[in-house]
């Protein structure tokens, strides 16, 4: 888990599953239900005090609302906001970054992709801890795969490739793993953790996906399976630790 920005407190006897997360715009308000039900505390700017309080979690904003990221950032220094955008597009991405914000979600997509996106700034998750994230600016590398999270651009070798957010949300995850197996119960719990009806067929219909973009060149698999363990990332595993594609 992160450690709280100096001057910047969170809600008294508030855990990282109970993270007061500050919900600007009907989009972002709109969210509130599901938020809660997810374990946040909904925080809209009715209910902000006049005079100074303690500092939300995390700044969940609406479309038309990239204009306030300034003020935020005085108010509330070093904690994530995260803004919406209509589709996951470049020029969606391009806004998201140019207006200061750390992370877009997607409001055409259902709260899922938001709740997916907010643990991982938040540090949140169930099961064994995951390898710490990699600075945000920092480029992740794994032979010729390169994923840079400040744009959210993949790219092999000299191919640019295009990920919907799922996709790219597991592909983070297991590179950031850094060649370590994780379990298709670890990975469930944090990429689909809001799914209930979720099974490990949906990690496998998933990694089908991303190795037939990644392979499409015809370059060499980057995502194993390890029989009876989960799935790792890296440029080659010992035969006999595979299991069929």
């Amino acid at each position: 888990m992160k450690h709280e920005p100096e001057g910047s407190p969170t809600v008294a006897g508030e855990t990282a599953a109970a993270a007061t997360v500050l919900l600007l715009g009907p989009e972002a308000e709109a969210l509130a239900p599901r938020l809660t039900l997810s374990g946040h505390r909904p925080l809209l700017e009715a209910d902000l005090p006049n005079g100074p309080a303690p500092a939300p979690r995390a700044v969940i904003l609406s479309p038309r609302e990239e204009g306030r990221i300034r003020e935020l950032r005085q108010r509330f220094p070093g904690i994530p906001v995260l803004l919406g955008v209509r589709s996951d597009s470049l020029e969606g991405r391009v806004r998201c970054l140019a207006s200061g914000a750390d992370d877009f979600w997607l409001t055409a997509v259902g709260p899922s992709d938001l709740l997916t996106r907010l643990r991982l700034h938040l540090g949140l998750g169930q099961g064994p801890p995951l390898p710490a994230a990699a600075p945000a600016s920092r480029p992740l590398q794994a032979a010729d795969l390169v994923v840079n999270p400040s744009t959210r651009e993949v790219r092999r070798g000299l191919r640019s490739l295009s990920l919907t957010a799922r996709e790219y949300d597991l592909l983070l995850l297991l590179l950031r793993a850094g060649g370590t197996v994780l379990s298709r119960d670890a990975i469930l719990a944090e990429i689909w953790r809001e799914e209930r009806g979720a099974s490990s067929n949906v990690i496998e219909v998933y990694v089908r996906y991303l190795r037939q973009k990644l392979e499409e060149g015809g370059e060499r698999r980057l995502i194993h399976t390890v029989r009876g363990k989960g799935y790792c990332l890296a440029e080659r595993l010992p035969p006999h630790d595979l299991s069929s594609p």
